[in-house]
């Protein structure tokens, strides 16, 4: 069984979806999870449900597009719970349409929530991991990166596949000093994707057709628990790629 006892998760957008499922997911494997988001009250009832269950968690406010909460949350991980092991860069705004409908702010603010605020993280937690001898990175992007019909998606590809350059780059610089870093592209039972199935039905029908496996994983035992085994010694050579945890859906080759 996966065993993270004594190890620090710190997780963005825990408030619901898969932020949630990953950090309830970590915690059952024994990490302390930081669970962050910017509605404090439902990153609060993700702490809870670890603390039901016998884990513990620190919930803290953050919005990911700005710096000062980014530098608070690191800290206050580092001073309560005395480092960082493992990093999931989860939280993000989705700039969606046509590249006529997605405005400059939609766009800016995807890029400030997705490959920013990443950057912003990944350098806020490096030396913390350092000192504790390596750690997991996780960064999130996205199949619609390669979509062969791009239209309505290239705004949001275009933030989700810079993402996977700054992995790629993390990986190739930190790697020497025990830090991995793994871009996971999923489908997963999120909020984001039942309401994209909601208005978008046909779309979606024709789009589970491709999954191979015939269904969308789960948020805790899919997504979550492939990240803990990610997190093994027995995947410590395992660096810089993208993951897909979409039922074989996608071919980032």
């Amino acid at each position: 069984m996966a065993d993270l006892t004594g190890k620090v998760a710190l997780i963005t957008g825990a408030g619901q979806g898969i932020g949630q499922g990953v950090a309830l997911a970590m915690a059952a494997a024994g990490a302390s999870v930081v669970v962050t988001g910017r509605t404090f009250a439902k990153v609060e009832a993700t702490a809870a449900m670890v603390r039901e269950r016998g884990g513990t968690a620190l919930a803290l406010p953050c919005n990911v597009k700005a710096a000062g909460d980014l530098e608070t949350v690191v800290a206050r991980a580092v001073s309560e719970l005395g480092g960082i092991d493992v990093l999931v860069n989860n939280a993000q705004e989705v700039p969606l349409g046509t590249l006529e409908q997605v405005t400059d702010e939609a766009f800016m603010a995807g890029f400030e929530s997705g490959p920013l605020a990443t950057l912003r993280l990944m350098k806020l937690v490096k030396p913390h991991m350092v000192a504790r001898g390596g750690g997991t990175i996780f960064n999130f992007a996205s199949s619609a990166g390669i979509r062969w019909d791009m239209s309505g998606y290239g705004a949001y590809a275009a933030v989700k596949q810079a993402i996977r350059s700054l992995t790629r780059a993390a990986a190739a610089e930190w790697g020497g000093q025990g830090i991995r870093v793994l871009t996971i592209a999923p489908h997963a039972e999120s909020p984001g994707l039942k309401g994209w199935i909601e208005h978008n039905p046909e779309e979606a029908q024709a789009f589970f057709r491709t999954i191979p496996l015939g269904r969308v994983g789960s948020l805790e035992g899919d997504i979550g628990g492939a990240l803990v085994a990610l997190c093994m010694p027995e995947l410590a050579y395992l660096t810089g790629a993208t993951i897909p945890l979409d039922g074989g859906q996608a071919n980032f080759d």
